[in-house]
């Protein structure tokens, strides 16, 4: 990643790269504030599907995250917009297409990594025998609706997550640069459980901005 690529748009993920739980990620708030400064465009994507929008920025703005509202992009959120633009109404009966939020197979916690959904749309797919449509990360869709307002190209943008192949695969798949974070539920070797690897590898966000600013300065 260099200066001469015009960066304009980061994505943050918000569990285990900003904050854990309650707690944030030691230096986060800090380095935000940092990242604002440089005049970034910035977006907090997420596959939470515990919260609504509304109680997850009261939770964030509680642990002192300078965050707007609008500035959420969740996969309830992409959910939404997919079932407003096809017309899509639960309960039909003859039949319907299956559509999982997302498919993650396990999250950080304050105490030990628990179960995402993933296995369980594995088996919802393997009982209704089709395959499920997934809105939220690791799909294209959902990274290039999070930055469709800004106008720039999937270049010019880069996702700092915990994830591995949610988050930096997704969005190198989409054609965005991708910084991994060692934090959450970041274990040593995730960054070479992808191709292409990483373009980048911090010890946690606050590293992982220090990287993207010293080629804006």
């Amino acid at each position: 990643m260099t200066s001469r690529e015009g960066v304009r748009t980061a994505l943050v993920d918000l569990s285990g790269t900003l904050h854990i739980d309650d707690m944030e990620v030691p230096g986060s708030v800090e380095a935000l504030k940092r990242l604002r400064k440089s005049g970034m465009n910035i977006k907090f994507v997420t596959n939470t599907t515990k919260e609504s929008k509304r109680v997850l920025h009261d939770h964030l703005l509680s642990l002192g995250f300078d965050i707007k509202r609008d500035e959420i992009f969740t996969s309830l959120t992409a959910a939404r917009h997919l079932l407003e633009q096809r017309n899509l109404q639960p309960l039909v009966l003859d039949g319907a297409p299956l559509i999982a939020i997302h498919k993650a197979r396990y999250y950080k916690r304050k105490d030990g990594m628990a179960l995402g959904p993933g296995p369980f749309v594995a088996a919802l797919e393997f009982s209704t025998d089709k395959m499920a449509e997934v809105v939220g990360k690791p799909e294209s869709r959902f990274f290039l609706s999070a930055v469709e307002e800004f106008g720039c190209h999937p270049s010019q943008c880069v996702m700092i997550g915990d994830d591995a192949r949610d988050d930096i695969g997704g969005a190198q798949n989409s054609g965005m640069k991708g910084i991994l974070v060692k934090t959450g539920k970041y274990r040593g070797g995730d960054e070479k459980k992808i191709d292409p690897p990483p373009q980048h590898v911090a010890d946690d966000f606050s590293a992982a901005v220090d990287f993207i600013l010293s080629f804006l300065l």
